[in-house]
C-alpha cells in the first residue's frame, strides 16, 4: 500500500509539473461543454418558405402569419403564382412551398377543409425532410384553431406528437450527454495509454520491472490519477450543464457517478491493452482513434442504432457506451412522458441515455 501511494504522488506530481496536461484538463472540458454545443447542431432552423396564396382570405393570411411568426421559418415571401415560387425553390432561395388552395376559408366554414400543399427541396434531405415537418405541425395547428372557432371539435384523425425524453426538441439536450462520455473516452482511455507508452519510449518502464514494485501496483498507480480526474471533469462537465442549458440527471446522482466509474474502469482497461501492444505514441494514437470512431459512429449519436443493420446493431451492444447506458439503471422521470404536447421518438440513443438528462420546461 505504502509502494502504491509513492508511485501515486509521483504520478500526481508529473502530471502537474507538465505545462500542458493541467491546462488542456481544464479547457478541454469547457470548451467541449460550452462551445460544441452551439456550433453543432442538427436542429434546423430559419427553413426559407415561400407560400403560394391562392385563397387571399382571412384564414390564409393567418396561416401565412403562423409561418412568419415561427423562428423555424423564414417567410421568402407570397405570392399567387406557383411557377414564381418553383423558380425560387429551384435558385435555392426557399426550401418548402407552402400551397393555400382556392376556397380555403369557405371549406373550413364548411367544416370540410381542403388540403394545403406542402412542397419540399430534397437536395438537403436533412432540412427538407425535417422543414416540411415542422411545416405540417404548423398547418396541422393553425387548422385545428381555425376549426374550434367555427365551433367544430377537433377531429381524432389529427396527430399529436409527444416528444419524450426531449421535450423542447433542444438537439443540444440530446448531444450534451454524449459528449460528456466522450470526454471521459477521451480523458480516461487516451491519456493513460500514452502515459504508459511514453514510458516505454523513455525507457523508464525497463527501471521499473527491475524493482521491487508489482505490475499490478505499477498499473493501478498510472490508472488512479486518471480515474480521479475523469470524476472530477464530469462534476465540472455536469455543473455546466445545470447552469448553462438547465439540464439536470433525471434518478440518482449517485447512480450516475456509479456507471461513469465502471465505464472510466473500462475504458482505462483498453487504454492500458493497447499501450501494452504499442511500441509508440503514434502507433497508440492511431488505434485509439480507430476505437473513438468506432464508438461515436456506433453510438446512436449520428445515426440512430434502430436504423442501423442488424449486424450492426448487434456490434453496437457490445460497445462500453451502450452496456454502461444508464438507460438500464435509471427509470425515465414522468417529465419527459408528460402530457405535453408533442412526441416522438424511438429510443434515446444508448450514449445520449448514458446520462438521463431532463430539459428545461418551456413555458
Amino acid at each position: 500500500m505504502r509502494t502504491l501511494l509513492v508511485l501515486l504522488d509521483k504520478e500526481f506530481r508529473q502530471f502537474f509539473r507538465n505545462p500542458f496536461l493541467p491546462k488542456m484538463a481544464v479547457a478541454f472540458p469547457m470548451m467541449v461543454m460550452l462551445v460544441i454545443p452551439w456550433i453543432t447542431t442538427m436542429d434546423v432552423r430559419h427553413v426559407g418558405v415561400s407560400v403560394v396564396d391562392n385563397d387571399r382570405s382571412t384564414a390564409s393570411r393567418r396561416l401565412v402569419g403562423k409561418i412568419g411568426a415561427s423562428d423555424y421559418f423564414r417567410l421568402y415571401g407570397v405570392t399567387e403564382h406557383y411557377g414564381a415560387s418553383l423558380a425560387a425553390l429551384e435558385r435555392g432561395d426557399v426550401d418548402v412551398i407552402v400551397e393555400i388552395p382556392d376556397d380555403f376559408e369557405r371549406s373550413i366554414a364548411e367544416r370540410s377543409p381542403r388540403r394545403v400543399s406542402i412542397t419540399a427541396n430534397g437536395v438537403n434531405a436533412l432540412k427538407g425532410s425535417l422543414g416540411s415537418q415542422y411545416m405540417v405541425q404548423t398547418v396541422m395547428g393553425t387548422l385545428a384553431e381555425l376549426l374550434a372557432e367555427e365551433g367544430v371539435a377537433p377531429s381524432p384523425d389529427l396527430i399529436t406528437v409527444q416528444n419524450r425524453y426531449n421535450p423542447t426538441l433542444d438537439y443540444r439536450a440530446y448531444m450534451i450527454p454524449a459528449l460528456m462520455i466522450m470526454l471521459l473516452i477521451m480523458l480516461c482511455g487516451f491519456l493513460p495509454a500514452l502515459n504508459l507508452v511514453g514510458e516505454k519510449e523513455r525507457g523508464t518502464i525497463e527501471q521499473i520491472n527491475v524493482t521491487p514494485v508489482g505490475r499490478l501496483t505499477f498499473t493501478l498507480a498510472k490508472l488512479i490519477p486518471y480515474w480521479i480526474i475523469g470524476l472530477a471533469v464530469l462534476t465540472v462537465a455536469m455543473s455546466l450543464a445545470w447552469l448553462v442549458y438547465g439540464l439536470t440527471p433525471v434518478g440518482a446522482v449517485g447512480a450516475v457517478y456509479l456507471a461513469a466509474a465502471l465505464f472510466i474502469v473500462t475504458m482505462s482497461g483498453l487504454g492500458v491493452a493497447i499501450a501494452n501492444r504499442s511500441d509508440t505514441m503514434q502507433q497508440t494514437m492511431f488505434v485509439m482513434f480507430f476505437f473513438v470512431m468506432i464508438f461515436v459512429l456506433m453510438s446512436g449519436l449520428i445515426t440512430p442504432i434502430a436504423s442501423m443493420p442488424g449486424w450492426a446493431q448487434a456490434i453496437t451492444r457490445l460497445l462500453p457506451p451502450h452496456l454502461f447506458s444508464l438507460r438500464h439503471w435509471l427509470l425515465l422521470s414522468s417529465s419527459s412522458s408528460s402530457s405535453s404536447s408533442s412526441s416522438s421518438s424511438s429510443s434515446v440513443p444508448s450514449c445520449q441515455a448514458f446520462f438521463a438528462f431532463s430539459p428545461p420546461k418551456k413555458a
